[in-house]
């Protein structure tokens, strides 16, 4: 009884440390759920917590559901949002959602913290994240060996932009006590640091990369948005977003994870075979912020990073768990199964 007693306050505790965040997005979400022909509708209710709905890495997410093929399958999927990756984790890990799109890194990290969770679709085989370098100070940061003593944003600490970040300074010699992280999250908080001052650079994804280049605030230091950017700052194939969920759950709703992957691997064939002008034109008409060109523009840049089958690429793993361990000391002493952070069973089933 001590127990239940303990794990249900703790569980309160989550929940209300996150309802502040979700709120906003719980109504933002069930206006898309309910929005005609390309809503949920009826059908099995799932819960997706997604690292920020409104960023191009996590694209297909939104673009399944206003394509329709979550109805398609029977599914009624009620999309959530938060600005960084790695609260959508804590919300999957606390059992407030049923799935989560995020960097699939995150099953590696929390293997080593005892919790089961796997990628069931993979996206992307390149992270999609860009350095930026403010302009105030590109003559002093000119490659990651220049990050010693300066001021870095990520998304959020303990988030994907964190874990890249930190590899590409250890990478080039800079320990990361030597440089400050600060959590920034994307789109105008991001720009807003970078303006005030508060950040000599940082870690970001479209639109906010295009946003940050159209208004001359600061310079493309390290792109990894192509398979060849991936391979030239990480050294190989760098599987990043995803959906992934808890094992337990998986392995008990095999039916429901089944028509996800359906309709995900769906949005992925479509993707390849429409331009970016064709998926902006299908996304919220508040994700291009007036903008339409700009935004579509940030999809091109960013549309080399996805899978076309939601097939986990050859060697991705074995890329972030050599990443992961140049900086975590966690992983670093840790011996990750790496064939319990994924599976294909679901995406394989789809594509046949």
């Amino acid at each position: 009884m001590r127990k239940t007693a303990r794990y249900s306050a703790l569980a309160a505790a989550g929940l209300l440390a996150l309802t502040s965040l979700t709120a906003c997005a719980n109504d933002a979400a069930s206006t898309t759920a309910d929005s005609g022909d390309n809503g949920g509708g009826g059908g099995e209710h799932v819960k997706i917590m997604v690292g920020g709905l409104d960023k191009v890495i996590y694209l297909p997410a939104m673009l399944t559901q206003r394509l329709g093929y979550f109805k398609e399958e029977g599914l009624d999927v009620q999309l959530l949002s938060e600005p960084a990756g790695v609260q959508a984790e804590t919300a999957l890990v606390s059992g407030q959602v049923q799935g989560a799109v995020g960097f699939y890194d995150h099953t590696l990290d929390l293997q080593t913290k005892g919790k089961s969770v796997e990628s069931v679709v993979q996206f992307s085989h390149a992270p999609g994240e860009v350095e930026i370098v403010s302009n105030k100070r590109q003559d002093d940061i000119t490659s990651p060996k220049d990050f010693k003593g300066k001021k870095l944003g990520i998304t959020g600490l303990g988030s994907s932009t964190d874990f890249l970040t930190k590899y590409l300074a250890v990478k080039n010699g800079v320990q990361v006590s030597e440089f400050t992280p600060v959590a920034v999250g994307a789109g105008p908080t991001f720009i807003s640091a970078l303006q005030k001052g508060a950040i000599d650079g940082g870690m970001t994804t479209d639109p906010t990369v295009a946003t940050v280049m159209e208004k001359n605030l600061g310079k493309v230091l390290v792109d990894m948005r192509t398979p060849k950017g991936s391979q030239e700052a990480l050294g190989g194939p760098y599987p990043s977003s995803s959906l992934y969920m808890q094992t337990d759950w998986v392995n008990s709703h095999k039916d429901t994870v089944q028509k996800l992957a359906n309709a995900f691997v769906k949005t992925l064939k479509w993707m390849s075979t429409h331009s970016a002008a064709d998926i902006a034109d299908k996304m919220p008409a508040d994700y291009s912020q007036g903008n339409k060109t700009l935004y579509a523009g940030a999809i091109q840049s960013t549309l080399p990073m996805f899978t076309k089958d939601g097939v986990m690429p050859e060697n991705g793993p074995e890329t972030v768990e050599k990443v992961l361990k140049a900086f975590n000391p966690n992983i670093k002493n840790a011996d990750v199964d790496l064939s319990k952070t994924y599976t294909t069973e679901f995406v394989k089933k789809a594509a046949g």
